[in-house]
């Protein structure tokens, strides 16, 4: 059996603290999880199995095949994208709760007897949801509803749509049967306690994101490592890499390391992403590829073939310096990574 040259160093005491910190945020309200996305990049499962044992109880998925995927943890799930003719079986097994968006699919949950539901609103984003005037206008009548909810567009700034679109949700309180309501985002948990309603679902600032200045305290989750396939002297004058990006100023030593942008190591690190080799800064040189990019290892001469390179992945910076956002950053790690959760 062999190991993959790729692994991701994931720290489950900062996912855990991450949630403590947003819980204590939201204040009386209770602090979920978005966990879609396979769980953003990092293993739903792994991440939902530590954030139950932080003390989460409320999660959040996009379709039916992840519910599926978290089925055995006995988890209360929620799943954002509804219900579809072809989830109805899976939908009535009672693996998780459907979040109607439409009419036509509270429509289909009548029919077929469904129970417990939540409900998506659209406040102004125009993505998801039933508008609040159909909300009002009896459609929601003899529903079981747990969660009546929305989502933020732009809460990441300040802007005058966040509240406007607080305004829209709260017209809505005690309006419906709903048990709990639920507006708040990872940054929508930083714009303070009126967005909190009864429930938050936090995602990205879980797993190390920054979305807003308020949220600051939240710790890095992930670093991506990889192996060095190769090390190589490289002379002065001559290129590296794609296009010969990158041309040696003077003698080289060069690492060649397993990561690429089909692994989520995008080429908008070309020439500006680091590896690190304990306190020792190894700058991307030349052009990303798709499955290998080149450092400058010049100020480590002890590293060879077979060591281990972590690369900076502190996602705000990270971001800022890739020119992609940190949500992409996160889902866009590939398969190939072995996950390592330290405690």
């Amino acid at each position: 059996m062999t190991t993959s040259p790729l692994r991701l160093r994931l720290d489950a005491a900062a996912l855990a603290s991450n949630w403590r910190t947003l819980d204590a945020m939201s204040g009386s309200a209770a602090c979920g999880a978005a966990v879609k996305a396979n769980g953003y990049g990092l293993g739903a499962v792994d991440v939902a199995t530590r954030l139950a044992r932080a003390g989460c109880r409320d999660f959040f998925v996009a379709t039916w095949a992840e519910a599926a995927e978290l089925a055995p943890l006995g988890l209360s799930v929620s799943v954002l994208h509804g219900i579809r003719a072809e989830d109805m079986p899976l939908a009535l097994s009672g693996i998780a709760r459907p979040v109607l968006n439409s009419p036509a699919q509270i429509e289909r949950w009548r029919a077929a007897g469904g129970g417990v539901c939540d409900v998506m609103i659209d406040t102004g984003m125009n993505r998801l949801g039933l508008s609040v005037d159909q909300a009002l206008s009896g459609v929601l009548t003899g529903l079981e509803i747990d969660v009546l909810m929305s989502h933020l567009a732009c809460a990441d700034v300040d802007v005058a749509m966040n509240g406007a679109q607080l305004a829209a949700f709260a017209e809505l309180r005690g309006r419906s049967s709903a048990q709990r309501m639920s507006l708040a985002n990872s940054a929508g948990i930083g714009l303070g306690p009126d967005y909190a309603f009864d429930l938050t679902r936090p995602g990205l600032a879980l797993y190390g994101g920054v979305p807003r200045e308020e949220l600051a305290t939240i710790q890095q989750v992930v670093t991506p490592e990889a192996q060095i396939v190769q090390r190589r002297y490289v002379p002065a004058g001559a290129s590296i890499g794609y296009n010969a990006t990158f041309t040696a100023a003077h003698d080289a030593e060069i690492a060649i390391i397993n990561i690429g942008y089909a692994d989520g190591y995008f080429r908008g690190f070309s020439g500006i992403g680091c590896g690190r080799w304990g306190d020792v800064a190894l700058p991307v040189v030349g052009r990303v590829s798709m499955d290998l990019v080149a450092i400058a290892v010049d100020r480590a001469p002890g590293l060879g073939e077979g060591d281990w390179v972590a690369l900076d992945y502190a996602l705000p910076a990270a971001a800022a310096a890739s020119g992609m956002s940190q949500y992409e950053l996160l889902v866009g790690l590939g398969r190939r990574f072995d996950p390592h959760w330290t405690a």
